[in-house]
């Protein structure tokens, strides 16, 4: 159990922030952090930037000059996963917190993740994470809802909970320092899914990690289609790597296996048909059917926006991360057969 005791001392903090171009957010996501009540003297912020090629970097060292306790560190590989090793093994702090640039944070939040972690002896602890826009057109707005909603991402920390509980991953988590000398690091060959793929170690070797849904962020989603089918369409390919390299199944939850078994309950049987026709009634009763409920479920959860924006945003979602997932099938079987493990 930890022993610590917020009445009589304060545990150091390390707060890493993994950051690449982010010139449109950094600052409102560091300005968050000044107002923090967590005591500064205990704080460090490691900054660990891929190299940015915009305003970055600039930004970043004026807070530095202004401000001891930030710290800009330097990711030549310029990926998350190398990025959190970089400032994991550069901190100082007792507990760890891992934050995104692309969010912004109240004055509570660090404070609340570590007594929760300490008052839970986790292995790692979360709060929600909101999604908002720097847009209110419908488009973006559509966004925010589908990735707040359970049809859009079956993640329990962007949908919420009503008590604490037990979960297999979280967003922007804490963790007390001597986790990473159980478990050992982020894993450099996951450009995606490594946190996720991180704290399933955690759980399989015996850790908890806790979802505090009175503990909230807000994270700036994409804000056009094309832009949130980029991102799903690399978390569809990447949930089929993660595994290969991660070298277990159990790295990754068959919730995140989902888009990819719809694409090819569609795709299979489309494909069959040419061998015999009435396999193409399969796809198009599928589709019809998935169309059915997202229809539904958009006109229930549309907000700022219209209904066939709110269909649109579903189905760019789910399509784009199937068939990445299909993409990740092609690079995983080129990888078995040419014994590629890069």
């Amino acid at each position: 159990m930890h022993s610590y005791h917020f009445s009589t001392m304060t545990p150091k903090l390390s707060v890493i922030i993994p950051s690449r171009n982010e010139e449109r957010y950094i600052a409102q996501c560091l300005n968050s952090l000044l107002e923090m009540t967590y005591p500064k003297e205990s704080v460090e912020i490691l900054v660990v930037d891929g190299m940015s090629e915009d305003a970055t970097r600039h930004i970043v060292t004026g807070y530095c000059d202004k401000y001891p306790f930030i710290h800009l560190l330097d990711n030549p590989k310029k990926i998350t996963p190398t990025a959190l090793n970089t400032g994991i093994t550069a901190s100082s702090g007792e507990f760890i917190i891992i934050l995104s640039a692309h969010a912004d944070y109240p004055k509570e939040y660090c404070l609340r993740l570590v007594e929760e972690a300490i008052r839970l002896d986790a292995g790692c602890v979360g709060g929600v994470m909101r999604t908002k826009s720097s847009k209110t057109d419908a488009t973006s707005q559509s966004i925010i809802n589908v990735l707040s909603d359970r049809l859009g991402t079956a993640s329990q920390f962007r949908s919420g909970a009503d008590k604490i509980m037990e979960v297999d991953t979280v967003a922007f988590g804490c963790y007390p320092r001597d986790i990473f000398n159980r478990f050992g690091l982020f894993d450099e060959y996951l450009v995606r899914n490594q946190d996720i793929e991180f704290n399933k170690r955690i759980v399989r070797g015996g850790g908890k990690i806790y979802l505090i849904p009175s503990v909230e962020c807000s994270y700036y989603a994409r804000e056009t289609y094309r832009e949130l089918a980029t991102n799903n369409f690399l978390n569809g390919y990447w949930n089929i790597l993660t595994p290969f390299y991660a070298g277990s199944l159990r790295s990754l939850s068959l919730r995140h296996f989902i888009p990819l078994s719809f694409m090819l309950s569609l795709f299979i049987p489309l494909f069959l048909s040419v061998l015999d026709f009435h396999f193409l009634w399969i796809s198009v009763g599928l589709l019809f059917f998935y169309l059915s409920i997202i229809s539904v479920r958009s006109y229930k959860i549309k907000k700022n926006t219209t209904w066939l924006h709110q269909i649109a945003a579903f189905i760019v979602l789910h399509f784009s991360y199937g068939i990445g997932g299909i993409k990740g099938i092609i690079a995983l079987i080129k990888k078995i057969l040419f014994r590629d493990t890069q």
